[in-house]
């Protein structure tokens, strides 16, 4: 016996010598290279110049639009493949063109936001990022076209809303009142996808659904396959029971500011009046920064006047 556990421990000096040097040899594959992050950067700002050469000069408010930033979303949306972002970016420029999205004022979509079925929240997340609320058992219209359109306006608001320092934005989804018959058709579901993945790309962070019910798997197993694996990849399913799955929401959310529908310590209060004022703000941003102020001179759109700027109204209380 002694004989056996000898014979199946003892490794020749050779043997130990040829361990020792793949111990080595994979300590240093694994060890980033001093200048690996550098090298990085040099690849991608080449990257960045190859697209922005590829489009050749943008014009209007592409000129706003097509920002090193921007470029780079688009590169790593189709990883870094030149040729399959430029054909990318070029879809969103004529979408842009046609849909005129930076030019949505609030009053043509507020109807859309009555119940508060989606809306900015008034805090981050813990990464600094801007938060929406989703709460889909809030629908309250059936035309697909204006829902989109509200889709849109909350996604460039969010964007306006950006910290300096970050390029994208958190989703919470509360399903609270959710069915399949208040449910958005698939048809909608499908054009929020593409929206989000073929416009926005690599704007979204994280998107939490909060304890859906049972019902909602049937409805997401159609649902999922209109998102590219990027997205689907963030979309993360949170149950109260679940303490894994809170954990996670927890890494991305002090429950301190978190509404008490997220299992959080915050009452989550909605008022239309005090949003639409605080998107009539938000517009006259959104005009300057497009360049669009001219939009601004007269009330007759229904969008406000740029030299009428109400003080800002939070939406919901403070944590204490």
């Amino acid at each position: 016996m002694v004989k056996m556990i000898y014979s199946e421990n003892w490794e020749s000096p050779k043997r130990q010598a040829t361990l020792q040097i793949e111990k080595v040899v994979t300590m240093f594959r694994r060890r980033p290279s001093p200048n690996s992050e550098e090298n990085d950067s040099v690849q991608q700002g080449v990257k960045i110049n190859e697209l922005r050469t590829a489009i050749g000069p943008p014009s209007g408010c592409s000129l706003q639009f097509c920002t090193d930033a921007c470029l780079r979303r688009y590169l790593e949306a189709r990883n870094w493949n030149t040729d399959k972002s430029k054909k990318m970016l070029e879809e969103t420029l004529k979408w842009r063109s046609s849909y005129k999205p930076e030019e949505i004022c609030w009053h043509e979509v507020a109807i859309e936001g009555e119940t508060g079925k989606a809306y900015r929240a008034n805090f981050h997340d813990r990464f600094g990022r801007t938060v929406l609320i989703l709460r889909p058992g809030m629908q309250n219209t059936k035309s697909h076209d204006n829902q989109i359109r509200h889709l849109v306006y909350l996604l460039e608001n969010a964007i306006l809303n950006l910290p300096d320092d970050q390029e994208q934005m958190s989703w919470l989804i509360d399903f609270s009142g959710w069915s399949l018959t208040n449910s958005v058709p698939i048809k909608t579901a499908r054009e929020t996808a593409n929206v989000l993945q073929n416009h926005y790309p690599e704007r979204l962070a994280i998107a939490f659904l909060y304890n859906p019910p049972r019902i909602f798997e049937a409805f997401w197993k159609v649902v999922k396959y209109f998102l590219d694996p990027k997205t689907f990849q963030k979309v993360k399913f949170v149950y109260p029971k679940n303490k894994e799955s809170v954990e996670v929401m927890k890494s991305y959310f002090d429950e301190d500011n978190l509404p008490a529908e997220f299992g959080g310590k915050v009452k989550l209060q909605y008022n239309h009046e005090e949003f639409s004022r605080l998107m009539a703000e938000d517009d006259v941003k959104t005009a300057a920064f497009w360049g669009l102020d001219n939009k601004l001179d007269h009330n007759k759109n229904g969008c406000l006047e740029a030299g009428l700027t109400p003080e800002p109204v939070p939406l919901a209380p403070s944590a204490s």
